[in-house]
């Protein structure tokens, strides 16, 4: 199944790549890894992740963290940690501050506390691995849902759109922008997906008491906590 949260380490050393990589692999986590240059700033803005695991290294990166803060897809989409060697911790008072902040070298356990955090934070999923969207529960380790104590079922994809527009709580996205995310860059089908997915959903966990998913007229989508 396609793992829940995208994280990428934006890194040139490869052992801290593999360490980070290696304590996250275990959760709900798609884990990818970029290398610092001209070109990821454009790579992540196009794709950005749930994410991003900064490394700043040598301290040689401060102008590209800079652009990163600028970004607007990614400022928007992505939640930024910064790796900092202790001598390095100055830096933190001449870029945006970070959502978090871990100071290299670190165990497994620390880096999975720090995105797991901020996974508390931005998405309200809860030591369970559970988001909780009011009387809406999505059990992200057993692929379930529930409403008001009341299983319901979903097809892979409802619960792929569900997962990911809840996840996002309060962000519009094009029809476009949930293809690409939900069903991939090589899916060949129009909008219309999108809104069938959505009219289907929303027969299943909407009522009269109930209001998830909202239409943003001539833009997309947007969820909110009903």
């Amino acid at each position: 199944m396609t793992p829940v949260f995208t994280i990428t380490i934006l890194s040139n050393q490869q052992e801290l790549q593999r360490t980070v990589s290696a304590a996250l692999t275990p959760g709900d986590y798609r884990v990818s890894t970029l290398a610092h240059g001209e070109s990821s700033i454009d790579e992540l803005a196009q794709n950005p992740p749930y994410v991003l695991i900064f490394d700043h290294g040598d301290g040689g990166h401060l102008e590209e963290w800079r652009a990163l803060g600028a970004e607007d897809q990614i400022r928007e989409h992505s939640a930024l940690i910064a790796i900092l060697v202790p001598e390095q911790r100055h830096v933190l008072e001449e870029v945006p501050a970070p959502d978090e902040f871990l100071l290299w070298p670190a165990s497994a356990v620390e880096v999975l506390l720090r995105v797991r955090a901020i996974l508390r934070r931005r998405a309200n999923v809860d030591s369970e691995n559970v988001l909780r969207c009011g009387a809406l529960l999505i059990d992200l380790a057993n692929y379930k849902v529930v409403l008001d104590g009341r299983p319901i079922e979903l097809t892979y994809k409802e619960y792929e759109l569900l997962r990911f527009l809840a996840s996002n709580r309060d962000k519009v996205f094009t029809r476009e922008a949930l293809l690409n995310r939900v069903w991939g860059y090589d899916y060949f089908g129009g909008a219309r997906t999108v809104d069938v997915h959505i009219r289907r959903l929303r027969s299943k966990i909407e009522d009269r008491g109930h209001a998830f998913i909202e239409t943003i007229r001539n833009v997309g989508y947007r969820f909110h906590e009903g």
